[in-house]
């Protein structure tokens, strides 16, 4: 049953700047542009913060992460990962955003508090390491499935959701726009 008193955090991170390295902040800020959520969910773009992430994840109960993994599928193959999977997956230290994951939950735990649940969505990546602010256009297809995907994790942990209107419009600022014609 969920719980409505969960403090949902669904956390996007990588590194807008390096293609498909930032998908996971791509995911957050869509989903912060078309969906207004219950005061129990909370998006953060957590872009490369590493361990400045740690009080936000300490103070939720189920954490959702968006990142690429290098999980030795097909480019685009979108994963939904628990414990040791999320650890195989989320050890690998060629992104971006490192210090990785695990070190930050790990210090979570030893200082404090690690969610009961924690989820990553990851999805291999087709070009992490060439500089440009847009996704290729596999992973920019995959946008709305994976959305979609976080949207049901947060009706599973007791969050809700709308989809905005003129009446409710998002009051966060995209800064650096994806370029979807790849012209960056």
């Amino acid at each position: 049953m969920p719980d409505k008193d969960k403090r949902i955090l669904i956390l996007g991170v990588g590194n807008i700047l390096f293609t498909d390295e930032g998908f996971g902040v791509r995911v957050a800020e869509e989903l912060e542009q078309k969906y207004e959520f219950s005061e129990n969910v909370t998006i953060l773009d957590g872009g490369t913060l590493g361990l400045k992430l740690m009080g936000p994840i300490m103070e939720a109960d189920y954490l959702i992460l968006v990142d690429i993994v290098l999980n030795d599928s097909e480019p685009g193959s979108v994963h939904r990962l628990l414990g040791e999977e999320l650890n195989k997956a989320c050890a690998f230290k060629n992104s971006m955003h490192q210090t990785d994951l695990l070190d930050t939950l790990a210090n979570c735990s030893i200082v404090g508090h690690v969610p009961d649940d924690v989820v990553l969505y990851g999805i291999e990546p087709v070009d992490f390491k060439e500089m440009s602010a847009s996704l290729t256009p596999e992973l920019e297809a995959r946008l709305p499935e994976v959305m979609d995907m976080v949207l049901d994790e947060v009706t599973k942990a007791g969050g809700t959701y709308a989809r905005r209107t003129a009446d409710n419009p998002a009051t966060e600022k995209v800064y650096v726009p994806r370029d979807t014609c790849r012209n960056s």
